[in-house]
């Protein structure tokens, strides 16, 4: 059956880490029907969007690389963004898998007729596939603050993932909004600059103390020549990632105590007991995503750098006017207001044989069947969908997990054991009340807004082991899935 049965066509939404590792292992696989479409230029998602000053990963470069794809050749235990968007073009050429991206080509649109899938681009063309699979990555839809008189500033703007390295910037006045993860990196690197640095402070951040390293000759070799070596690092550090921090915000325990001792310890090095008032948080430890740094304090102190933690009243054409109303003059605005977490693979529209829309579907916030498919749309999964531990976890680790589920659909529909399937809804209702059932134990609803809380007020998050998360997506359940043959 298997044999005579005709290859599905696949079609990949999304050219960055997931898309190019789910291309990977369909190759390996024998189902090469596939075409991932791009709306960029070039591969890399969120490495090749983002080039901000200070761009890094706060992993280990080591956990942070495709476990059938490791790396001798990171320079630094936190790697820079231009490094890892290198590895990512090094891993397309070596899968020779540029033939088969389509740059330029957003979807914007899907309709599954009871069969098939029809996507419609932006530019109007069409493609049937039997399979859409969207990996549009975490962070790629940037959130601009709502600021009045933001369009009146006179000087040069731009959001971090869309740096404009055209504009000059030493003996300029820079003013930086937000002091999360990216923040934190901007102002490190421009505090070192011949610039004066204003920092736009709403929410002070727990920082967490994460020391980096360079890596010489002897370890570049080492990983090289003994690919166990790569192998057992890798391991080493998903073990001691899973063990410490993850662990950590899932129940109280001494990991938890040992990280906000960290993090406390960390910020006692700031000196200035006014300046230390006004950076510290008045949440827990981890209740937000934290801020993994060993130079953002030590940035902040320096005589070129202003924190100002008044609420921000209005932007005009000279800088920005806060609410006790004064005036912080400035010639450059660098808004790291982060992303729309939650937007996942949308604005694509994806549309059912029943004539349901995704966005009614998800009208009161995104749910999803074991993190990567929706009742009602058949044949379409996601990575790093509703409920995956984006907080706790490696965002590749993530992606292989998925992947790995999603394949063992597909496989299903090559052997002719299915032609379509989608999530029953009770088989999605239980899950995510599975998911719920741990959330009071976790650290995200101790009080603090963070970007995991989802509309209907539930941490869109993972509150469990990373083991337990291999496990709930070991292999597809035919029980959880309505299914056509």
């Amino acid at each position: 059956m298997s044999g005579a049965a005709p290859q599905p066509r696949i079609l990949i939404v999304g050219a960055g880490m997931s898309g190019m590792l789910l291309a990977i292992k369909l190759t390996e696989a024998g189902l090469d029907n596939y075409q991932i479409y791009d709306k960029a230029s070039e591969i890399g998602g969120t490495w090749r969007e983002n080039t901000y000053p200070g761009v890094a990963c706060d992993v280990a470069a080591h956990y942070y690389t495709y476990q059938d794809a490791p790396n001798a050749e990171w320079n630094t235990r936190l790697p820079q963004g231009p490094e890892i968007q290198q590895y990512l073009l090094g891993v397309v050429e070596k899968h020779q898998l540029r033939k088969r991206i389509a740059f330029n080509k957003e979807v914007a649109d899907a309709r599954h007729d009871g069969e098939q899938w029809t996507v419609t681009f932006k530019d109007g063309q069409t493609e049937q596939a039997d399979f859409v699979i969207a990996c549009c990555g975490l962070l790629h839809h940037p959130r601009y603050p709502n600021v009045p008189g933001l369009e009146d500033f006179a000087g040069a703007k731009f959001h971090s993932a869309r740096w404009d390295h055209s504009v000059p910037l030493e003996g300029k006045r820079v003013g930086v909004l937000g002091t999360g993860s990216t923040g934190a990196q901007i102002i490190s690197k421009l505090s070192q600059r011949e610039l004066e640095l204003k920092v736009f402070q709403r929410t002070p951040q727990w920082i967490f103390p994460l020391p980096d390293r360079r890596y010489n000759a002897v370890d570049k070799a080492l990983i090289r020549y003994f690919p166990g070596v790569a192998k057992l690092i890798h391991h080493t550090y998903r073990v001691a990632f899973e063990n410490l921090f993850a662990k950590a915000v899932l129940k109280p325990n001494w990991q938890r105590r040992l990280m906000s001792w960290l993090c406390k310890w960390n910020l006692n090095t700031v000196k200035d007991p006014e300046l230390r008032a006004k950076l510290t948080p008045d949440y827990q430890p981890l209740c937000k995503r934290l801020v993994m740094s060993m130079e953002f304090y030590p940035a902040i102190q320096r005589k070129n750098v202003e924190l100002i933690v008044e609420d921000i009243d209005h932007i005009e054409a000279r800088g920005i006017v806060t609410k006790d109303g004064k005036l912080h003059e400035i010639d450059v605005l660098a808004m790291a207001t982060g992303f729309d977490a939650h937007a996942y693979f949308r604005p694509l529209e994806l549309h059912n044989a029943q004539g349901q829309r995704l966005s009614e579907v998800w009208k009161d916030g995104p749910f999803a069947l074991r993190t990567v498919a929706v009742p009602g749309f058949p044949n379409f999964f996601f990575t790093l969908g509703p409920q995956s531990p984006i907080g706790n976890f490696s965002a590749i680790s993530i992606s292989e997990t998925q992947i790995h589920y999603i394949m063992e659909c597909i496989k299903l529909h090559r052997d002719g054991k299915v032609k379509t399937l989608h999530p029953k809804m009770q088989a999605t209702d239980k899950f995510n009340a599975f998911v719920r059932a741990a959330m009071p134990d976790t650290i995200w609803v101790t009080g603090c807004t963070n970007w995991y809380m989802s509309k209907n007020g539930v941490p869109s998050a993972w509150p469990y082991s990373g083991a337990r998360f291999r496990k709930e997506l070991r292999a597809p359940d035919l029980s959880e899935f309505e299914v056509t043959t």
